[in-house]
């Protein structure tokens, strides 16, 4: 057996075997790199300390500890709920207005963190209750909360989409753009799915807010809906990086919840950047750990290795396309997104480039698989959220969600057989 041959082994069943027995994520790949590492003959302490900070030493991924901050300063100082409380005026007295209402209010802050927990947890906290008050089934309605959540990640800025960019080495700036459009889709399934829920229900419709009360919501969430544009038109027109924009996208965050909307004091500040920085540190170590594995696997040439076994398949772009995402379906439903981008996208990545497959519209189609196993269980991440704030049983969760994750199966099915859906806005938005 070839040393390529015996890593491949090792790196597969050496996740599995670690993740089985409870080892932390970023220690299994810290500790599946040693071992490949020794299958190659090339076992060095001192390259894997190397690797281990390489992995973290780099300017873009600046983007993921501001991001954080700035989906915490939104949740702490009202931001978040300015948001949920404009949707409300305008479509909460229509029948199963709260669903749209949530549906709305996801597109909306998804375009402001890209963190699909810090969402999720902000939505579930305001409207799980009203919702609950107002006689709406909650397994529905967690469902649906939990299925907004995970727009985050695709819809720009996006954490995810920095992690991928860095760890892949593919233009970040080019992966923010892929998810404009694929973000609104999601929405516009959402509602579907969510209008053919209502013919099961009874809901009395709420009262309809005078126009005065309406354009006093709006006006209210007025600075909120400024972020996305200072951000996306950041970016688009040149003023400053994705990085960059993470930065401004938190220092705009701190004025607004400090300054105008004055919901926040120093002792508040305190407790957003504890919550920051542990979220940050667990990012950052998966990043470290990932990087060790990285390594070796362009040590070992993995990906020439899966190529050769794959063989005509190379020549078929979307049959390979629909096998990459099958076996994503498999891997999401296993692992959070962070750590599906870190071990897969770069073994992946170059069989998709190699087969003639755009890198932007892989990493897209990536992270949209990976985001949709955050609703996915046996881990399903998001649905733990839910199930947490809502105090609900997961069993209902898990019921809740099956129509939306049916929607979104049948959006990737879309975008797998008409890539141009996703290619084309990007030609047109650079």
């Amino acid at each position: 057996m070839s040393n390529e041959a015996l890593s491949f082994i090792v790196f597969v069943g050496g996740m599995v075997l670690l993740m089985g027995i409870g080892i932390p994520m970023a220690f299994a790949l810290v500790l599946t790199g040693a071992g490949m590492a020794w299958a190659l003959e090339f076992w060095d302490t001192q390259l894997l300390a190397q690797n281990l900070v390489a992995g973290i030493d780099s300017f873009p991924l600046l983007a993921v500890p501001f991001f954080i901050l700035a989906g915490e300063l939104m949740n702490a100082g009202g931001i978040s709920r300015r948001i949920i409380q404009m949707a409300q005026a305008w479509v909460g007295h229509i029948p199963g207005g709260l669903g749209f209402v949530a549906i709305g209010a996801s597109v909306l802050m998804a375009s402001m963190s890209g963190s699909a927990l810090a969402d999720t947890a902000a939505l579930a906290t305001i409207l799980l209750p009203m919702m609950r008050r107002h006689g709406y089934p909650m397994a529905t309605s967690a469902g649906l909360i939990a299925s907004g959540g995970i727009i985050a990640p695709i819809i720009p800025p996006s954490m995810p989409f920095v992690i991928y960019g860095v760890t892949t080495n593919t233009s970040i700036s080019a992966l923010f753009l892929s998810g404009i459009v694929p973000g609104l889709v999601m929405g516009l399934g959402l509602l579907v799915a969510w209008k053919l829920q209502l013919r099961k229900m009874d809901l009395p419709p709420g009262t309809a807010l005078p126009m005065r009360e309406r354009l006093k919501a709006t006006a209210q969430a007025f600075w909120a809906l400024l972020m996305p544009l200072i951000i996306i038109g950041g970016m688009k027109t040149g003023v400053f990086t994705p990085t960059e924009a993470a930065v401004v996208a938190a220092f705009y965050a701190l004025v607004i919840s400090f300054v105008v909307h004055r919901e926040m004091g120093l002792r508040d500040l305190h407790g957003v950047l504890v919550r920051a920085s542990k979220t940050t540190a667990i990012v950052m170590f998966l990043c470290a750990g990932a990087q060790v594995a990285s390594y070796m696997i362009t040590l070992a040439d993995l990906p020439g290795v899966l190529t050769g076994w794959l063989g005509g398949l190379i020549e078929s772009p979307r049959l390979l396309m629909a096998l990459m995402m099958l076996i994503l379906v498999v891997i999401g439903t296993a692992l959070d997104l962070t750590p599906t981008i870190l071990i897969f996208a770069p073994v992946m990545l170059p069989i998709a480039v190699k087969a003639g497959i755009d890198p932007v519209y892989f990493g897209l189609m990536f992270v949209l698989n990976g985001a949709i196993g955050l609703i996915t269980p046996p881990v399903g991440t998001v649905l733990n959220v839910v199930a947490g704030v809502g105090r609900l049983s997961m069993h209902q969760v898990i019921k809740g969600v099956n129509p939306f994750l049916l929607t979104y199966a049948l959006i990737l099915v879309l975008f797998t057989v008409f890539p141009e859906l996703v290619i084309a806005p990007v030609k047109w938005m650079r």
